[in-house]
């Protein structure tokens, strides 16, 4: 089981790793992008599940709660 208080401490510190928006925090990324995503399919593994939330975190409006774990 995932450790829920963990994750979002990671995911508030997590960047993106390669491309257009390397070294971004991944919920700093523009949100067409993390739409895009969805739409193509996130990548394999951690990076996956992380931009998975930031795209749930953004669609509900939440994304200044991780914001303010940083």
């Amino acid at each position: 089981m995932i450790d829920q208080k963990q994750f979002l401490l990671d995911l508030a510190k997590a960047k993106m790793p390669f491309g257009k928006y390397k070294d971004r925090f991944l919920i700093d990324l523009p949100e067409y992008y993390i739409v895009w995503y969805k739409n193509k399919g996130f990548p394999k593994g951690k990076l996956g599940l992380q931009m998975e939330s930031v795209y749930e975190l953004k669609l509900n409006g939440l994304e200044d709660l991780v914001r303010k774990l940083r």
